[in-house]
């Protein structure tokens, strides 16, 4: 690891403890400060945002209009506040990467870090960070180890096993590839390895830490309920997907701990954590998150938003102010027995895309995966993915409950889609082996087949 990076991380870490004993007041001004800084580096840098804003560059963060990944893509050379980065070096640059197989966590001309989204939502984005901002990056997932009350630092390393993704562009491989040290030895496995080997590595590494995608680490606790692995991490990470009650509930079966869910994006970082009793509380001093309905219009604490607006407050060269992302979340009341006045994040349901449109008697039906969570959490032995395709809905299933048959699932769906409103809609199950998975290896618990092709929702 890159000791100045180093050194700055574990600088910030410091800094931030001090800050979990802020009151909500004092948790304000520095977000309010902070914002203060954001646009003032924005407006003088970033010709974007000096048109996007005008008119209301003194006007309050609640009358900005929000960006959208498509116009941060179309116009990235103009958003951008360093002369001469361009998309189109950093497309090549991270193109490299993935052919020549180099490693991520060395920086890109000695000085930006940069990782690339998948493109799930419609169009992929590409991000770049500096040294300070790429440290608080590193920093913000720290935090959550921090909260969770997982010792790790110079004296004391931490053995930290990833199952996610190795492709070189996404966040998690250039996190990973970054923090690699003796202070924090890394295994990096990635969500689509074969499981068999995936097993034989983690048993020989012994991680501290296990962190992955929830659909990744279900079929590991089924390993290690059947006594292949046999691993004892002090605590359990996920990330990246939807945790449901139902795979926490597997996970703790298997290891014997309630895993820590932490909620991050690659353009935010680190967003929200839990501490030790398991509250998520929101990193309301680095990001400002505000859950929106359909219209754009803020919904009210304890009420799922349509989808997110978020400002990264640490974000210097491609400032994002109120960047729309497709998260559905709920935000809840502060205060918390470990002390802190962060927010709490009551809620994540997924995203916008995990909602399917079926035909109803009277139209279009929207059909939460809420509906498919009732059926299929206690029908599936190690994870479920439903299908969308052409002629129906295919569920597929990685092993099956004991006494379940695939006949019963696709019964059972069929029945909960005609109390969703959705009825006549042809159901098909079958068992796999393992879950279709994105290219950066997640699992989505909702595949739509003709939104995908069109390439959005």
């Amino acid at each position: 690891m890159d000791l100045r990076l180093l050194a700055n991380v574990l600088w910030r870490r410091r800094a931030w403890r001090r800050r979990d004993r802020w009151a909500p007041d004092r948790i304000a001004a520095e977000q309010a400060a902070a914002l203060d800084r954001l646009r003032r580096v924005a407006y003088a840098r970033s010709g974007f945002y000096r048109a996007h804003h005008a008119g209301l560059l003194g006007a309050p963060l609640a009358e900005l209009p929000p960006v959208t990944k498509a116009q941060l893509m179309e116009h990235f050379d103009d958003v951008v506040t360093v002369p001469g980065l361009g998309r189109h070096d950093l497309e090549a640059h991270l193109a490299e990467l993935v052919r020549s197989g180099a490693d991520p966590g060395v920086p890109w001309r000695g000085r930006w870090w940069a990782a690339a989204t998948a493109g799930t939502t419609g169009r992929p984005g590409v991000f770049v960070w500096d040294r300070a901002e790429w440290a608080t990056v590193l920093a913000s997932y720290a935090r959550a180890n921090d909260w969770a009350g997982i010792p790790a630092g110079l004296t004391r390393p931490l053995r930290v096993a990833v199952v996610s993704s190795k492709v070189p562009t996404h966040q998690s491989a250039v996190v990973g590839a970054s923090l690699q040290s003796r202070v924090v030895p890394t295994l990096r496995l990635d969500a689509t390895d074969d499981l068999a080997e995936a097993v034989a590595r983690l048993n020989a590494f012994g991680p501290r830490l296990l962190v992955g995608y929830p659909s990744a680490l279900l079929p590991l606790a089924g390993e290690q309920r059947d006594g292949r692995l046999s691993i004892a991490p002090a605590s359990v990470v996920s990330a990246s997907e939807v945790l449901t009650a139902h795979a926490a509930a597997r996970l703790r079966a298997a290891w014997g701990r309630e895993p820590f869910d932490v909620y991050a994006a690659t353009e935010t970082a680190g967003i929200a954590s839990p501490c030790r009793y398991r509250t998520r509380h929101v990193y309301e001093d680095l990001v400002i998150v505000e859950p929106v309905d359909e219209a754009g219009a803020p919904v009210p604490p304890g009420t799922v938003g349509a989808r997110l607006w978020v400002t990264v407050l640490f974000s210097r060269t491609v400032p994002l102010i109120r960047y729309e992302m497709s998260d559905r979340i709920a935000l809840g009341p502060g205060g918390c027995p470990c002390g802190r006045s962060f927010v709490r994040l009551a809620s994540v349901e997924g995203r916008q895309e995990d909602v399917l449109e079926l035909p109803g008697a009277t139209g279009r039906v929207r059909v939460h995966p809420n509906v498919f969570h009732a059926v299929l959490d206690d029908a599936s032995r190690d994870g479920w993915q439903v299908v969308q395709r052409p002629g129906g809905l295919l569920v597929r299933l990685v092993g099956l409950a004991p006494g379940r048959t695939a006949g019963q699932v696709r019964t059972a769906v069929g029945a909960a889609l005609i109390t969703a409103g959705a009825p006549g809609v042809p159901v098909q199950a079958e068992v796999v082996g393992r879950l279709q998975r994105t290219a950066l290896g997640k699992a989505p618990l909702v595949v739509s087949i003709d939104r995908d092709r069109a390439g959005g929702p």
